[in-house]
């Protein structure tokens, strides 16, 4: 075989300059959106989310539980482990100051620790013991029995039993402190909306296609009761947690404490930290209540991101005018676009979300035997699915504060469709018809003969009202009705049963 050589002109790969690394760049430039180009609206979940959060929770367990082995519970005050020193209030205080003030310099100390242990858990058990040396403690407090009290850090417990309850506590911290809020607040604004529209009538659209006509405010209403529901049932979740060893039996805990009633000890425990005790877990708690948390707000999601392409769809049908920003770009070709962004973002954070809730519900639930590592690596991924989901509550809110109610064109689009009529005729006929009314035979029919597929204005419907044979009162009644009348309750729906 002939090679043929190339004589075309080659680049010179030597006067291309050296490409900066991003990777090097300090400070660190975020690898995901949620840190990076969404930072704003995500930011209040890194305090109870990230791995920051993740290990200040860690302490905050660790300094309990030492506290509890040491004073006792409430209900069986004094020591749990013989020998274990009383703390003094101030050394209570000084316990609890640790993850307190966890911050910068701390995270920097701790992920020094981790660097040498190789664990994470443990890092944490010696960050703590750091703290209890005669030095660091006396320092502080001057004569103190800490010290002595070094090795009940981390004592009969598994990692799993620190990282449980912590991930209880950080989860609960971010749906009660930041999620609920956004998601109530959200609700609350939709309902306002559904109020001040309550009466303003809309050609419905049942497959897309002109339908019985309804009210924006009671569509909007819809959306509201449905995502108040959501909202309601995450309220009212469980933040299940345990505290139980290796295997989930006590066993460590009874072989070196005989005479301690373990798992009540465990149970005032878990309940002192403000969660529900699990008293039947493998060496994990068995994560179901995650589940059932992310499945609520999973619903929520997708309840929302209804709402968005509704408001999408009307929108586009002019229904709802959005009001530019001063000084926004909507296109950057065609000037005198106002591209319903807020709404678009949303469905697909929406979506983002949904998938990793699912995600962790799917996976969370299953642990191998006593005992997996697949919720480890899983559960560091909270974040993200509560992060994508605020940034689409933060999203539609935004959208719909600028929004404006077009009625006039919502009006016009009512009066061009006078064939919705048709319903309401045949339902008065078949009303007069089992009255004892003669001449009634076939409503369905003779409305379906005249409307479907066709058009038909206000004198044409009159016309054929006029001709039925109808009792007086009611054909008064029909030729009183426009499409825009016809709303049947749809305003007292939205006063009587929107909470």
């Amino acid at each position: 075989m002939q090679h043929v050589t190339s004589t075309s002109p080659q680049p010179d790969q030597s006067a291309a300059p050296a490409r900066v690394s991003l990777a090097d760049v300090t400070p660190p430039i975020a690898l995901g959106p949620l840190d990076g180009r969404y930072r704003a609206a995500v930011a209040p979940l890194v305090d109870h989310l990230s791995e920051a959060a993740l290990n200040r929770a860690r302490i905050h367990v660790e300094v309990e539980w030492l506290i509890t082995l040491c004073n006792g519970t409430a209900a069986a005050p004094g020591a749990v482990v013989p020998g274990a020193p009383t703390l003094t209030d101030a050394e209570i205080a000084y316990l609890r100051r640790i993850p307190a003030t966890f911050g910068a310099d701390e995270i920097a100390e701790l992920a020094a620790i981790e660097r040498e242990t190789v664990h994470d858990v443990k890092a944490v058990e010696y960050f703590i013991k750091r703290r209890l040396a005669a030095d660091v403690a006396g320092a502080a407090l001057g004569t103190t029995s800490l010290p002595a009290a070094s090795e009940l850090v981390h004592f009969a417990c598994t990692s799993e039993d620190i990282n449980n309850l912590s991930y209880a506590l950080m989860v609960r911290g971010a749906v009660v402190d930041v999620w609920l809020p956004a998601a109530t607040a959200l609700g609350d604004q939709i309902a306002d909306m559904a109020r001040e529209h309550a009466e303003v009538p809309m050609l419905s659209r049942t497959h897309g296609q002109p339908a019985t006509p309804t009210t924006m405010g009671k569509e909007l209403a819809v959306l509201a009761h449905r995502l108040r529901r959501q909202v309601r049932r995450v309220a009212g979740a469980e933040y299940l947690g345990k505290l139980n060893g290796a295997t989930g039996t006590y066993g460590a805990h009874t072989v070196a404490v005989p005479g301690a009633d373990w798992p009540a000890v465990s149970q005032a425990f878990v309940e002192h930290l403000g969660l529900t005790w699990n008293p039947l877990t493998t060496q994990i708690e068995s994560h179901d209540w995650q589940a059932e948390v992310y499945a609520d707000v999973a619903r929520f999601n997708r309840i929302l991101h209804n709402l968005a392409t509704d408001v999408w769809t009307y929108i586009s049908l002019g229904f709802f005018r959005q009001i530019p920003v001063p000084g926004a770009t909507g296109s950057s070709t065609m000037p005198h676009k106002v591209n319903p962004i807020r709404f678009e973002n949303a469905e697909a954070n929406l979506e983002i979300s949904c998938s990793l809730l699912d995600t962790l519900s799917a996976t969370l639930v299953t642990s191998r035997l006593q005992r997996d590592l697949t919720d480890s690596t899983t559960q560091r991924n909270i974040g993200p699915a509560f992060g994508h989901s605020l940034l689409a509550i933060d999203n539609v809110r935004r959208g719909l504060k600028a929004l404006a109610v077009d009625s006039d064109l919502m009006a016009a689009d009512l009066d061009a469709n006078w064939e919705v009529l048709g319903e309401p005729v045949q339902s008065a006929m078949r009303a007069a018809s089992v009255a004892g009314v003669e001449g009634m035979e076939n409503p369905y029919e003779r409305l379906k003969d005249l409307t479907r597929g066709q058009r038909v204005d206000a004198a044409r419907m009159r016309e054929f009202v006029a001709g039925l044979g109808l009792p007086d009162d009611v054909a008064a009644r029909l030729a009183d009705l426009t499409p825009a009348g016809y709303t049947g309750v749809a305003a007292r729906l939205v006063e009587d049963y929107l909470a």
